[in-house]
């Protein structure tokens, strides 16, 4: 698991009236990408939040990144980073926040719930990620796909829990054009804080659209 920095800026956010506003945060983001993916594939999503005040937006490497590696070894690898990140946290409040896309929403929920991370992470932005799974996983036999099918034993042991964020706030943001996450209301998360379906035209676009990096840097900036 490799580190990819981020430049620090102030920028400017939409507020929820449309007004446009300079904030900026010091509170490390922690940026977990999908399957295939890598932190210069989410380089857009970091400059993105970085641009709108969140200048300590940090993407990492999950490695493999290709499918082969199970959930529960990728969320290891988020912890890892995010005790790198806390490390760089002056004050009470020393808890991070993190966004995962895709696969990555997924492995950052595992270690939310079985990783130790609730007492880690401020906020959690699941942005499309397979939290029912997806059909396109049936078409791979790899270890990390198949526990992102439907109704596997992965998905359903974290459906059990009655309180599986604790005191975490957890967001969802999601498109119902999404041709990765079949169907698309699999990124939905029970006991998310609030949910924002965005009619973003492909599963890729999720990182790069305006309109969900305005939401999501709302969301980490309150």
């Amino acid at each position: 698991m490799r580190l990819a920095k981020g430049g620090r800026s102030w920028g400017m956010c939409a507020s929820p009236n449309g007004l446009m506003t300079t904030r900026a945060s010091s509170r490390p983001v922690v940026l977990v990408h999908g399957i295939w993916d890598s932190s210069t594939r989410l380089e857009p999503l970091r400059a993105g939040l970085a641009s709108r005040g969140l200048a300590k937006a940090t993407a990492i490497d999950l490695l493999p990144n290709d499918g082969r590696a199970v959930i529960p070894l990728l969320a290891a690898q988020v912890a890892h980073a995010v005790d790198q990140a806390i490390a760089t946290v002056d004050g009470d409040d020393r808890r991070v926040d993190v966004v995962g896309f895709s696969m990555g929403a997924l492995v950052t929920r595992y270690y939310l719930q079985r990783g130790g991370g609730r007492s880690r992470v401020r906020r959690f932005v699941s942005i499309s990620g397979p939290h029912h799974g997806t059909l396109n996983a049936l078409a791979l036999p790899l270890a990390g796909v198949r526990q992102m099918r439907p109704n596997s034993d992965l998905l359903r042991d974290l459906a059990t829990d009655s309180d599986p964020w604790g005191p975490v706030e957890v967001h969802t943001v999601w498109t119902p054009y999404d041709l990765m996450i079949l169907p698309a209301r699999s990124s939905k998360l029970p006991g998310a804080r609030s949910e924002r379906v965005i009619p973003v035209k492909m599963h890729r676009w999720m990182i790069t659209d305006p309109r969900v990096l305005d939401h999501v840097a709302n969301l980490l900036l309150t």
